[in-house]
């Protein structure tokens, strides 16, 4: 079960977006405000897009 969660790009992308919040707000980066939401957006995007595919896949199956 852990490898499988290490492994999952929803995952991965999770934890690029916490760390870009991480990186941008708490060491001040000054990054673009449009930049900034436009790069959480995708990420949030990406990450309720393939779980709605994992879930039609799931269903799929049964």
């Amino acid at each position: 079960m852990l490898k499988q969660k290490l492994t999952s790009r929803k995952f991965w992308v999770a934890v690029a977006s916490a760390a870009f919040i991480i990186l941008s707000e708490g060491l001040g980066l000054n990054v673009d405000q449009d930049l900034y939401w436009k790069i959480i957006t995708v990420a949030l995007g990406y990450i309720f897009g393939e779980t709605a595919v994992d879930i039609a896949r799931a269903k799929a199956q049964e």
